[in-house]
């Protein structure tokens, strides 16, 4: 199942949404490709999703939950990569 919470977190002029899976990180990138969403929008374990497409979102079939909730739901599924726990990425060649 896809979930996602209200835009609620602001960033470069624009409200934002988080958008998990409780099945797996395939299923939530093949729902991000079908809304649209680019995978740079992909951040360790959601992908943040503009509130312009947060009714598309939930057209699709993604769930409206609190935010606290997308933590527990993650938590619960095995799928939680909190910050301090994911490697940082090796600096692209120049």
């Amino acid at each position: 199942m896809l979930y996602l919470d209200r835009p609620a977190w602001p960033w470069r002029g624009r409200l934002w949404s988080h958008l998990i899976s409780d099945v797996s990180y395939a299923e939530l990138h093949a729902f991000a490709e079908a809304l649209g969403a680019p995978r740079r929008g992909f951040d360790r374990d959601h992908y943040d999703i503009p509130a312009d497409r947060f009714a598309a979102a939930v057209w699709l079939g993604a769930q409206v939950v609190p935010s606290r909730e997308l933590v527990r739901l993650l938590r619960a599924a095995g799928l939680r990569r909190p910050k301090h726990l994911v490697s940082p990425r090796p600096p692209a060649p120049r």
